[in-house]
């Protein structure tokens, strides 16, 4: 009987040695080896040479029967934070566990990895906080501003929060990189959600001289809730930083629009300040801020004195 190995092994691609000598015999494996239309993953598992090439599949197999979990830099791109960089794929166990990593597979010990182990498409892995700092510590192929990235993103869409990482990271007080990424999650906690609004942030709002200002502040108008990226409470001046990718479309314009229409009619105006002002004049960024917060300072005294 001839039989597909493709179809033998199912759409993963992998398969143990124990389970593939249930549908065929052992002379067939043998042959499907020396004819190279098998290769050994690791011991006990066979691969399609097509599956493989691919990270995911020498997760799956790495996993098979161990007590680890996908870490590092593997456990972001299982939680699309960052895409997965050529290379080994990575593993975490608890230190007292036996065995070594294999060809393509770098093994970490770390105490808790597996007993907080989470799951991403039925794959054991560790959580979203601990993967970030793991992999900034030990960023490999991944460049530190990829894993910077991720954080920003895993913050931004609830992944994790940045009490999370100040845990995670209280536990690493050796941590390569440490002060930086703790600075990271300062930025994050107070209400950054972007590069753009880090930089304006750290480069315009806290510059000396500038006002204090609050992050994320909550505005409620005609039963919608708005997020402001930065408010002077005093004189109801919000500072909105626009991304050139989500901003730029004509549909958002008429919706920052419209928004800023709204929020004027519970008294406050909207300063708006694109990346490429931004980033570009933060000196004019500025003065800008400056000159219409002591306008509507005055403007608010007068009022006062009515």
């Amino acid at each position: 009987m001839t039989h597909d190995v493709s179809a033998v092994l199912g759409p993963e691609g992998w398969i143990t040695v124990p389970a593939l000598l249930e549908r065929v015999s052992r002379r067939t494996v043998a042959r499907w080896v020396a004819d190279g239309r098998l290769i050994r993953l690791r011991p006990g598992v066979l691969a399609l040479p097509s599956a493989a090439a691919r990270w995911r599949t020498r997760v799956a197999s790495a996993l098979e029967d161990r007590e680890a979990v996908a870490s590092h830099a593997t456990a972001l791109a299982l939680w699309e934070l960052a895409h997965h960089p050529a290379g080994p794929v990575h593993l975490s166990v608890e230190p007292g566990s036996s065995g070594r990593g294999e060809a393509g597979v770098v093994l970490h010990r770390a105490a808790g990895a597996f007993a907080d182990r989470r799951r991403v498409d039925g794959l054991a892995v560790t959580s979203v906080a601990r993967a970030l700092v793991d992999t900034w510590g030990r960023p490999g192929s991944l460049a530190r501003s990829d894993v910077r990235a991720a954080a920003i993103t895993a913050v931004r869409m609830r992944l994790c929060r940045p009490g999370d990482l100040a845990r995670e990271l209280a536990a690493r007080p050796r941590l390569p990189g440490r002060a930086e990424l703790s600075g990271l999650v300062s930025l994050l906690a107070e209400g950054c959600q972007s590069e753009l609004e880090i930089w304006g942030c750290l480069q315009v709002l806290r510059a000396p001289g500038m006002p204090p200002f609050v992050q994320q502040r909550r505005v409620a108008v005609a039963g919608r809730t708005f997020l402001l990226d930065a408010a002077y409470d005093d004189v109801l001046l919000a500072v909105e930083m626009d991304g050139a990718a989500w901003h730029g479309s004509r549909s958002q314009r008429e919706r920052d629009i419209r928004r800023d229409a709204l929020l004027a009619t519970v008294g406050w105006q909207t300063l708006r300040f694109g990346f490429t002002r931004l980033t570009g004049s933060p000196d004019g960024c500025r003065r800008e801020i400056l000159a219409v917060h002591a306008a509507r300072q005055r403007l608010f005294s007068r009022d006062s004195v009515r």
